[in-house]
Formats: C-alpha cells, sequence, structure tokens
C-alpha cells in the first residue's frame, strides 16, 4: 500500500466536509463521522503495511547458503559447538582413558556437534558443577553437557532441555553412627526428620537439595566425592547425599562397604539430568530438545550402571 495515502486522504476531507454541511441537518453529524472513520482507518492501514515492509530478516544468512535463526548461525559460522564439561572425571559420563575424553556424555556432545554439521570443543575450565553453569550463563560455552542437575538457582541463570536422565535421590549412612541416631525409631521416620551431620559435594545440585530437603541437617560440604565418601565411613558425617547411580555404584565398587553404609533411596524425589543452554538460546534449546526426542539409546539408570561397569 503506497505511504502517501494518509495525507491524499487527509486533502480530501475538508471539501467533503463542506458538502456534508451542506445536507439536512438530521444527517450532517452522522457523515461528518463516518467520514472521519474512513480518514482514520485509512492512515492505520497505512501505517501497518509501511511497518510490515521495514521488518528486519530475522534469519541470518551462513556461508553454506542456508539461512539459521541468530544462535544457530553463530555455532556454524564459527564451525564448532563449544561445550561446557567439568574438569574432574566422572565415569561413566566424562573422563579421560589414555589421555583422551570419553564417557556417555561426551559422546552425546559430540553426536550432536555432528547433527549441526560442526566440530565439537570442550571447554573444562570448570572444577565445580555450578562453574559449568557459570560459563554457559557468561556465553564462554554453547552448552553445558556435564551431569547438571535441573535446580531453581540454575533455571534462573541459564535454560534448561529436557531431562535425558531421571535419577532418584539417595543417601548412604553409616550404620553404627545411624543406630546411635535413630535409637530404635524407625529408619524411615529418621530420614524423613533427619537432623544429623550429611555430607554433600560443594558448589553441587545436592548441596541445595539438602538444604532444601534437610533443613534440620547439619550440611557438611566437601571439594569432591570420595572426601564425602571418606568422612561418611569414618563416621564424620552420619550419611552423604546424591543420586541412586553415585550411591548403587558406591557399594558396586566395593563389597564390603555394605558392612558398614547403609543405603536408602527416596523414591518420591526425582534428579533430572538435562542439557544447559545460555538464555539468549531459543532456537538452539529447540534444537537441543528436538536432538534428545530423536536419539534411539535413551539413557537409564541400568543403562548408566552397565557402562561403568563395562569400563572398569
Amino acid at each position: 500500500m503506497n505511504a502517501s495515502r494518509p495525507s491524499q486522504a487527509m486533502s480530501v476531507f475538508p471539501s467533503a466536509l463542506t458538502r456534508a454541511l451542506a445536507l439536512n441537518p438530521r444527517w450532517r453529524w452522522t457523515i461528518v463521522l463516518f467520514i472521519g472513520f474512513l480518514v482514520l482507518t485509512t492512515a492505520i492501514q497505512a501505517e501497518s503495511t509501511r511497518a510490515v515492509e521495514t521488518r528486519p530478516d530475522p534469519l541470518v544468512s551462513v556461508a553454506d547458503g542456508r539461512q539459521l535463526a541468530p544462535d544457530m548461525a553463530r555455532i556454524v559460522a564459527r564451525g564448532e559447538l563449544v561445550v561446557a564439561m567439568a574438569g574432574m572425571d566422572n565415569p561413566p559420563f566424562f573422563y579421560l582413558r589414555d589421555g583422551r575424553l570419553v564417557g556417555l556424555e561426551v559422546e552425546m556432545a559430540r553426536d550432536l556437534a555432528r547433527e549441526l554439521q560442526v566440530a565439537v570443543r570442550f571447554n573444562r575450565q570448570a572444577q565445580s558443577f555450578n562453574e559449568v553453569i557459570d560459563l554457559v550463563a557468561r556465553q564462554e560455552a554453547d552448552v553445558g553437557i556435564s551431569k547438571l542437575s535441573r535446580t531453581l538457582a540454575r533455571a534462573q541463570r541459564v535454560r534448561f532441555s529436557e531431562p535425558y536422565l531421571r535419577l532418584n535421590h539417595a543417601l548412604a549412612f553409616n550404620r553404627l553412627a545411624l543406630a546411635r541416631l535413630a535409637m530404635d525409631k524407625p529408619v524411615q521416620s529418621v530420614v524423613r526428620d533427619f537432623d544429623g551431620t550429611l555430607g554433600v559435594i560443594a558448589n553441587s545440585s545436592f548441596a541445595d537439595f539438602a538444604a532444601h530437603h534437610f533443613p534440620q541437617a547439619d550440611i557438611r560440604t566437601y571439594p569432591d566425592w570420595r572426601e564425602a565418601v571418606q568422612a561418611v565411613r569414618t563416621g564424620d558425617v552420619v550419611g552423604v547425599y546424591r543420586d541412586e547411580f553415585e550411591i548403587k555404584r558406591l557399594l558396586k565398587s566395593d563389597p564390603t562397604a555394605s558392612l558398614t553404609l547403609r543405603t536408602v533411596t527416596l523414591t518420591d524425589l526425582e534428579d533430572t539430568l538435562s542439557i544447559a543452554v545460555g538464555v539468549d538460546d531459543p532456537v538452539l534449546l529447540d534444537v537441543v530438545n528436538l536432538f534428545l526426542a530423536q536419539r534411539v539409546n535413551k539413557l537409564d539408570i541400568d543403562k548408566v550402571l552397565h557402562a561403568d561397569t563395562r569400563e572398569h
């Protein structure tokens, strides 16, 4: 539509108004209002057309001729997907074997990059799980794939994909320390109102979960899982808190552990592992979710335990 039409319509208005005033007074103001309505409608239509005509193209052209959303074009133009992954080993999810980075999540990251037709680069500067979130939030990585649990605090800084693995929460207790704390009360009652010492990994999702689900407990943080486990073995803490995979793996790796440790799985609490994406990358999040939905070999606790056994 020609943008000059509003001015043309306005120039017609005075002569039309004069003719209207010469008519029967009974109809005069009805005609005036009608003409005014036509002029206003014409002006609005012209402005709408101008806005549509000047709207910028939301897509970005890349070297191979494709037009992509800005967040996807950034990755394609760079030629690599930058994946934040914690610097420590966490088998079977990610760890070094003979100097090469391997694991279930490493393969997942490589498969995602392959689908995007780019290379993959792992950023392993993070020394904790929360620092992986920091890298994604600061846009120093496109995604975070690092056994990341979804928490309310983290969700205020990054976007999370749909879960690719669901694990129940679990605890491992020092048998003697638990017996002293329980004083003949049922274990279920002790766990529900737990007010003893509880070990967790510092700057992890379970540090947040512990404060939320066990508000009466004395939370002790440790730099890594190995030190937390050592603390519960020696009785420095009554229990340690993590997901069911790590608790089952603890008993599986040491058959004698069941003599000193008692485990409890919390079937009403679920740990959902997801991929973290930057807040400004909505299309990348959609692509990640579609990628996860289309994966044939979806993960569950049994597959993860089997992978861990195979790697050892």
